[in-house]
């Protein structure tokens, strides 16, 4: 069923639909199922009373047979009918085609647009941050890729953006072009991944055997048979990149910052918020994971710690060798990696390009395999993402939730959850958006975090982005944001969680969307 409009007024229901329609008869209980095997448009007028209309459910059987029909698209426009909602009869909803999908929305009325800038186009003359490439060496063998733009804005406020797992500062570069004329503004590879990845191998290999290759470009750094000194104490670790943007903080930017972080790169911006307030202004979250690693802190837990030989220390053990070789073979295919991107970004015509041959040359450097392994047996943070949370809300750190609404990771439950623990923190969720709202949809992310920052700034005199008035903060609404990308217009809808709004109303409107996202 493909709906096209839907219309109520002086009790009359009118539905147009292909394929199929579903109607409610004002004398019965029980919704209608019509078949037109015919694929033409039919309209569908169901003369009734409010009454009539006060009922708990469509019939399970039309929804069912409803389901398996591959031209079902949604129910979401007789939500207001089905629970017989008596101001479905003064409302007009409208369809909108994006991403080649026709969708129907909310009326114009209660869903405002706002018009909002779209990204500096350098082919249009318009002006465009630069963006300078960097190498910071943190510690001995230890060296930092780094990314910055904006330098001379000397009397604007500093922000950081941290990358997500498997990328690098090269996915935040729609954010340097942009918000780099405005703000002074870094992205950085964690040590480990990105271009961050050590010059030289960990370890040495003192032994022959079959493990070593005499192919130098097949072989592979970190599997020696022990360890280089520098490297005694190496772990890519969740502690390991708290201390690094800590560093970055001290002696890079030298002042305190606005951190943005993306999956990976926002569990490791409110940890790092945790730990060192003094040096954080605010933090935004971007479809931040709310877990990373699986073995015990030998900090927090150091009997269970004992338990496991081995943390992700190097070298890598054989045993882990051969488990990380099959691995690392799959997660570096080509197709393994398109496969990811199109999981995580929701709208396909996302230009990914780019990104993806980042990712492929990251995947070729001989340090890679083994600073995978270490990754995923590093120990846990000493923090708990929600006691992150907790320390980050005692410590008065400013907290801004973004999410894409369409992560097949980090679903919208997450950052509910997030808001339900920070309920005065803006959260906005965009659709379509997936894993990485900031290089899916830049124009919309790159609108709430300039505002965002502005409002923080001022403490609070410039409002929050796409708030009308104060008492707006304390309720749900949303609004279409509308921008031009490549000469076409793009639209995206934002919905805004207030303070008050109960986190288990959103959860039953969550599963709604997720059951009529189902029978699309």
């Amino acid at each position: 069923m493909e709906i096209i409009s839907c219309h109520a007024m002086h009790g009359q229901y009118l539905v147009k639909f292909r394929g199929y329609a579903v109607g409610k008869s004002p004398r019965s209980n029980q919704a209608k199922l019509w078949n037109f095997k015919e694929r033409r448009l039919i309209s569908v007028v169901s003369q009734c009373k409010l009454k009539a209309l006060r009922h708990s459910y469509l019939d399970q059987l039309a929804i069912r047979r409803l389901g398996r029909a591959h031209t079902v698209r949604t129910l979401s426009a007789l939500k207001g009918y089905e629970h017989g909602d008596p101001s479905v009869l003064s409302e007009s909803l409208n369809s909108y085609v994006l991403d080649g999908k026709e969708n129907v929305t909310d009326s114009d009325k209660t869903v405002p647009k706002v018009l909002i800038p779209g990204l500096p186009d350098e082919n249009k003359g318009d002006s465009v941050a630069s963006i300078t490439s960097c190498s910071w060496e943190w510690k001995p063998k230890l060296n930092v890729h780094y990314k910055t733009a904006g330098s001379v804005n000397v009397d604007f406020p500093p922000v950081l953006f941290l990358p997500g797992f498997g990328v690098g500062s090269f996915h935040y570069e729609k954010q340097l072009k942009d918000l780099g004329r405005d703000f002074r503004a870094w992205a950085v590879d964690f040590l480990g991944q990105g271009l961050s990845l050590p010059r030289e191998d960990p370890t040495r290999q003192t032994k022959n055997g079959d493990n070593l290759k005499s192919d130098v470009e097949n072989f592979l750094w970190g599997f020696g048979d022990e360890t280089e000194p520098w490297a005694k104490e190496l772990v890519y670790s969740s502690d390991l990149w708290r201390d690094q943007v800590r560093y970055f903080i001290e002696e890079v930017i030298g002042e305190p910052v606005y951190i943005v972080g993306n999956s990976l790169g926002g569990y490791i911006a409110v940890y790092f918020a945790a730990c060192y307030p003094e040096l954080v202004k605010g933090v935004t979250l971007l479809n931040a994971t709310p877990f990373w690693g699986f073995l015990p802190n030998p900090m927090k837990s150091p009997r269970w710690s004992s338990m496991f030989p081995w943390a992700g220390t190097f070298p890598i053990p054989a045993t882990i060798k051969s488990l990380t070789e099959i691995v690392w073979q799959k997660m570096s295919d080509p197709e393994s990696i398109a496969e990811i991107l199109k999981q995580v970004y929701a709208d396909h015509s996302t230009k990914v390009d780019k990104v993806f041959s980042s990712i492929l040359e990251i995947t070729k450097h001989p340090a890679a395999a083994a600073s995978f392994a270490s990754i995923m047996f590093a120990p846990q943070a000493q923090l708990t993402f929600k006691d992150s949370l907790s320390r980050c809300q005692m410590n008065n750190v400013p907290v801004c939730l973004m999410y894409g609404k369409e992560d097949p990771w980090v679903k919208p439950i997450w950052g509910l959850q997030v808001k339900r623990q920070l309920p005065e923190a803006p959260y906005y969720e965009i659709s379509p958006a997936g894993h990485c709202p900031h290089d899916e949809v830049p124009e919309v992310v790159n609108f709430l975090l300039r505002g965002w920052i502005r409002n923080v700034e001022s403490q609070g005199s410039a409002a929050l982005p796409l708030f009308d008035s104060a008492e707006n903060f304390q309720n749900d609404f949303a609004k279409d944001l509308e921008f031009v990308r490549e000469g076409s217009r793009k639209l995206a809808r934002v919905q805004i969680y207030g303070s008050e709004s109960s986190f288990w109303k959103r959860m039953i409107s969550l599963i709604k969307s997720q059951f009529d996202t189902s029978r699309k």
